[in-house]
């Protein structure tokens, strides 16, 4: 799959899909829709947990992946950005992580299967780690600044865990994601090393980190090119950066990696900054316009959409890429 993965990387700009609770969003599913048959009598509220949905409404889920197919996506990131043990321990379901994993990466391979009957193109599914509701750089407990919540060796195996399910699942490839800790992230790296090594095998793998503010820093306080160098020992498919930040804010990070960085690169920005009821208010157009010098400048690889972002807003990216400069990683090297 690395292969068929870095022919495509290198014949055009990778199209990723956009956010996936966006779209689950705009079905206005109730606590019922969430619970579905099997959790119906579950002890404690679900509604938010959109990684549940894989088991409870599958078919939302499998025509939310064929819309982005539709829309000209070649990546499609699997709903499981919060399918780990420890950020599913808010909704006392740590025992699913496995099922939802699994059947996260099944359901965008039969969008895949889907969509290749319809048109005879390929894609891939991407298999999606988020960096869970813990960090273990910081103390959540300001009274306790040596205080961690969680620590580097329960984070592996939560990652772990997770990482054999999606392989599992039939996943092409990894994204750790929406990296805020560095720390985290290396502790799933060292999982899916450790997962690799048992199985013989390996998959590619992305890692996109987030800039918090405006001080271009990650929440643990690492610059772009600090976050670069911590991850380079790894041998990464592609790095980059996603979510927090709208594309024109996050372009000149985008630009720091694309020069030093001899990974591909990605970005899958928001739709501009939220407003003040927290909604993403930059249409396809006007995010596409955003995005236009990543393509035209020849910085990235893999361009996409995070927060606020639907089909329409990745469709207007594939037909913008058309023109796109593939950036070289050797170049770099």
């Amino acid at each position: 799959m690395k292969n068929a993965l870095e022919a495509l990387a290198s014949e055009k700009v990778l199209l990723l899909d956009g956010a996936m609770g966006t779209m689950i969003q705009r079905h206005k599913l109730s606590e019922e829709d969430y619970r579905g048959d099997e959790f119906a009598q579950w002890g404690q509220p679900v509604q938010g947990n959109n990684d549940l949905l894989n088991l409870t409404q599958p078919d939302i889920i499998r025509d939310i992946h064929l819309d982005y197919l539709r829309a000209g996506a070649d990546l499609l990131e699997t709903n499981t950005f919060n399918a780990n043990s420890i950020s599913m321990a808010d909704y006392g379901m740590e025992s699913y992580v496995y099922e939802i994993n699994k059947r996260g990466a099944e359901l965008a391979k039969e969008a895949v299967a889907v969509y290749k009957e319809e048109a005879g193109r390929p894609a891939f599914v991407v298999g999606s780690i988020g960096p869970t509701n813990q960090t273990a750089s910081l103390s959540p407990d300001v009274n306790r600044p040596g205080y961690r919540a969680v620590d580097y060796s329960r984070l592996q195996a939560v990652y772990a865990e997770q990482v054999a399910a999606l392989m599992d699942g039939g996943a092409d490839a990894l994204l750790v994601e929406t990296v805020f800790d560095t720390l985290n992230a290396k502790a799933a790296l060292s999982a899916i090393r450790q997962v690799y090594d048992e199985r013989a095998c390996s998959l590619p793998v992305m890692i996109s980190g987030t800039i918090t503010d405006a001080s271009g820093r990650t929440l643990s306080g690492q610059t772009a090119e600090a976050f670069l160098v911590s991850v380079s020992h790894f041998p990464l498919f592609s790095i980059g950066f996603n979510c927090a930040l709208g594309a024109d804010q996050l372009l000149p990070y985008i630009q720091e990696l694309s020069r030093k960085a001899a990974f591909h690169i990605s970005a899958h920005p928001n739709a501009g900054l939220p407003n003040a009821f927290g909604e993403y208010d930059e249409g396809p157009d006007e995010m596409g316009e955003k995005v236009r010098p990543f393509l035209e400048m020849g910085l990235v690889n893999i361009i996409g959409g995070c927060c606020g972002t639907t089909p329409a807003h990745i469709q207007r990216m594939d037909e913008l890429r058309k023109t796109a400069i593939v950036r070289n990683p050797a170049s770099h090297a």
